[in-house]
């Protein structure tokens, strides 16, 4: 269970702060539910203790330094060329949270978008979506983290790890 203050990534939100934590003074409810302050949006979220959607805690620094240390090691993802298969496979990955998963969607798609420069074309809008989505799930909990802003995570990551993105390899 986690404590009242305490970052946690959960479901569709990515980084929140648990608020609190109690049964709701809602009708007909009676079970704990966790209210959730998402820090990249405003508004808050209801989610039961006892909840299926994914949360867990954030990187802790060490974490999020080691993963940092990785990412030019990290090869990009791997998916079938086909629009159905594309999606499913970001859905997958958007949906599980899981940081390296993450890097490496972001590293396919930049590697994507330097092919397709290459012939004077763009990404896909589809690709760009994911693309977009895994930065601010990925860079958002970098960013909580390493105790800096959001907006500065893409500069860090390209001073301490000049190459996490450049997956060109023709």
């Amino acid at each position: 269970m986690f404590a009242v203050g305490e970052l946690v990534v959960y479901g569709g939100e990515g980084v929140c702060r648990v608020e609190r934590i109690g049964i709701p003074d809602i009708r007909g409810v009676d079970r704990e539910y966790y209210t959730l302050a998402p820090l990249y949006r405003t508004g808050q979220v209801m989610t039961p203790v006892d909840t299926k959607v994914l949360m867990r805690p954030v990187l802790s620094r060490r974490q999020a330094e080691e993963l940092i240390a990785e990412l030019p090691q990290l090869k990009p993802g791997e998916v079938q060329n086909h629009v159905r298969a594309i999606k499913e496979y970001y859905q997958n990955i958007v949906a599980s949270y899981d940081c390296r998963q993450l890097a490496q969607l972001i590293k396919l798609t930049e590697q994507k978008r330097q092919q397709a420069a290459k012939q004077g074309k763009k990404v896909s809008q589809l690709d760009e979506r994911y693309l977009h989505r895994a930065e601010e799930l990925l860079y958002g909990e970098l960013a909580v983290a390493l105790e800096m802003p959001r907006e500065q995570v893409p500069d860090y990551l390209q001073q301490v790890s000049p190459r996490w993105e450049i997956t060109d390899h023709e």
